[in-house]
């Protein structure tokens, strides 16, 4: 129940709500359309809420009738995991903007028609990586939690919740170091990894990568050079 688990549960919930919002509004599915419960009231000065908003509660409905369907225990763990799946679909919510279209003689745009659509999930996932950079360690109380009475690890459990925000990410235990190797743990740590040090059109995390996974870790950078030759399946006409 690390840290980045809690990143994990965020994103894929988020992930899943975004998809059956935005497929709901695109029209594949019988059951739902756009959410135009707003439409026809004033949104704020010079414009009303109108045309196809994305049906953001129809995706937040079914996504936690079928993500958090997954988490059949009643332990703390289940409960940081329904928590941070939540966060994902808050964050999706969060992120909405408002679209509008200009109305008035001769493009003046003295009235706007708006409505809420998703933002571009690159977003949401940007979002949910600050709430990981700060996301809050719970402290249990380890002896009410084995006393073997359910009543006192659930009071235990409502205490470490009480303080929580709903749109903080929460974890229970430390991140292992994951520079190095552990086979229990199922990670391979750095060593031998391939990062890259120059090339055309790299993004800034592939810049990055040679000091996060070398330097960072202790490690340096060996440079090696081999020549491949390869079929390149020439034929003669």
């Amino acid at each position: 129940a690390t840290r980045e688990t809690s990143f994990v549960h965020a994103i894929s919930s988020a992930g899943v709500m975004y998809t059956l919002t935005r497929n709901c509004s695109m029209g594949d599915f019988e059951s739902c359309g756009c959410d135009d419960s707003r439409n026809g009231r004033a949104g704020g000065r010079g414009w009303v809420w109108g045309g196809c908003s994305d049906n953001v509660d129809f995706g937040e409905r079914i996504s936690k009738l079928f993500v958090d369907a997954l988490e059949t225990g009643h332990d703390t763990r289940a409960l940081i995991n329904l928590h941070n799946n939540e966060v994902g679909r808050l964050a999706v919510k969060t992120t909405m903007k408002r679209a509008c279209k200009c109305h008035g003689v001769s493009g003046s745009c003295s009235i706007q028609t708006c409505w809420l659509q998703l933002a571009d999930f690159r977003e949401i996932g940007n979002y949910l990586k600050i709430k990981y950079d700060q996301a809050h360690k719970l402290e249990m109380d380890k002896r009410r939690m084995r006393a073997g009475n359910s009543a006192d690890s659930r009071g235990a459990t409502a205490e470490a919740f009480h303080h929580v925000h709903a749109t903080e990410l929460v974890f229970l235990e430390d991140s292992p170091d994951y520079c190095t190797r552990n086979a229990s743990l199922g990670h391979h740590g750095t060593e031998g990894r391939e990062c890259l040090q120059t090339g055309k059109n790299l993004s800034q995390w592939e810049k990055r990568s040679c000091r996060r996974l070398c330097t960072e870790c202790g490690l340096r950078v060996e440079e090696r050079r081999t020549e491949v030759v390869a079929s390149c399946n020439c034929k003669f006409h």
